[in-house]
């Protein structure tokens, strides 16, 4: 895709995504709707192609969703995500964990070309470890309320043009979430019964099983 089609792709996948997600049925349809664009958009389709971009035994597939701070600020919950392991659809990373962790801290959008090169990723995720992943907060009247993610198996997938992407749609999802009673609906809905809490280090081997 060139830069001009990506970029006719990007405004019709805006335009449709926040239109399903202002007519969705409540707030975390609201941000799959947003997760999903994201989703079926962003990231180099050819990078599981090149040499190292897959270890033995991986294979590509991507993931896309938000995490919102919990009403007791203490946890990252999964919102609205695509592609995850349905025992994990509700899962919280602690507030200071892993990169979810760094962008609070900053307030910054971040690009992991390859995790491999960031010794303090950690594997959230139970089916693997990502290689490739974009986070853009979700702000609103200077309030961190969360971050909108992708990420993917293949390193080198994320680029900079599906970071200032995923940054457009961020703004949208803090519009569209404040607009569905998105903060009341967390504060009824946490804690989640169904909840996956990992810790700051991610992962131990029996909850990769």
């Amino acid at each position: 895709m060139t830069d001009a089609e990506l970029a006719t792709a990007t405004l019709a996948m805006m335009e449709r995504a926040g239109d399903e997600a202002l007519d969705a049925a409540g707030p975390e349809e609201a941000i799959r709707a947003i997760a999903r664009g994201c989703f079926d958009l962003l990231g180099d389709r050819d990078a599981h192609l090149r040499p190292g971009a897959l270890k033995e035994g991986e294979r590509q597939y991507l993931v896309a969703g938000a995490f919102f701070v919990t009403p007791d600020r203490q946890w990252h919950m999964l919102v609205g995500s695509i592609g995850f392991p349905p025992e994990q659809q509700r899962l919280l990373v602690p507030i200071d964990g892993g990169h979810p962790g760094r962008v609070h801290a900053t307030r910054s959008k971040l690009l992991l070309r390859n995790t491999d090169d960031h010794g303090s990723f950690r594997q959230y995720l139970k089916t693997s470890r990502m290689g490739s992943t974009i986070f853009a907060p979700i702000t609103w009247r200077g309030e961190f309320l969360g971050q909108l993610i992708m990420a993917a198996q293949a390193r080198g997938t994320m680029r900079e043009v599906d970071l200032a992407v995923l940054v457009a749609c961020a703004r949208i999802a803090a519009g569209v979430w404040v607009a569905q009673g998105g903060p009341a609906w967390l504060a009824a809905n946490y804690p989640p019964a169904d909840g996956f809490f990992v810790g700051r280090e991610g992962l131990d081997e029996r909850d990769r099983t």
